[in-house]
């Protein structure tokens, strides 16, 4: 099993890239192949809407977009971190999830996605509601915890402090790896859930 993480602080080992490395020891030991892309210092910008990607079948801004996007199709798991920025994601990190789910037209089906925010004291649950959102728009179930999947901490080195906050995170590790080896034998037994031609609508018509 593959999981791939997406710490989209600029800090790449700050607090956000704590939270993920507590996630990775726990894939480690259940033999889960983990890695880590930090995105949060890199260049970035947002989705134009060109349409260029479904022509091309990769984005027309060829940068970490296009780089990261076959390590998400090879993946069973998916997990995107940000720092709270204003109680919302780092712009940098929604800017490159916007271009990647838009411009991979791979099927994303059943991968096992979870979000990960790390704020000094508050925004964290909205933060962590907007990043839900790419998960649930594209066949991707949710893994919990036993707590929002948030840590604690304002210069690098608090997260460690935070003792329930890494508790979250290691458990929503073990869930996710129970959530995706469970999947993959479903796939094995039953096929994946039948899909209907996709209906899209708009409110004039």
């Amino acid at each position: 099993m593959k999981v791939l993480l997406i710490n989209g602080s600029p800090k790449a080992d700050g607090n956000t890239g704590c939270a993920l490395k507590e996630m990775v020891k726990c894939f480690a030991a259940e033999g889960v192949e983990a890695e880590i892309v930090n995105i949060g210092n890199k260049d970035i910008r947002g989705c134009l809407g060109c349409g260029t990607c479904r022509a091309k079948g990769k984005c027309v801004f060829d940068d970490a977009v296009n780089e990261v996007a076959p390590k998400f199709a090879q993946a069973d798991g998916l997990v995107i971190a940000s720092p709270v920025y204003f109680a919302s994601p780092n712009g940098t990190l929604i800017s490159f999830l916007d271009r990647l789910f838009f411009s991979t037209s791979f099927d994303k089906t059943m991968k096992v996605g979870a979000s990960v925010v790390v704020a000094r004291r508050g925004g964290c649950s909205a933060s962590f509601d907007v990043l839900n959102k790419y998960f649930t728009i594209s066949n991707m179930p949710v893994a919990s915890s036993q707590y929002w999947n948030s840590v604690h901490g304002l210069v690098p080195g608090d997260a460690q402090m935070d003792a329930e906050g890494l508790q979250t995170m290691r458990t929503l590790a073990n869930n996710m790896t129970f959530l995706m080896r469970s999947i993959e034998l479903g796939k094995e037994k039953y096929g994946l859930p039948a899909k209907e031609e996709k209906v899209v609508t708009h409110f004039i018509r």
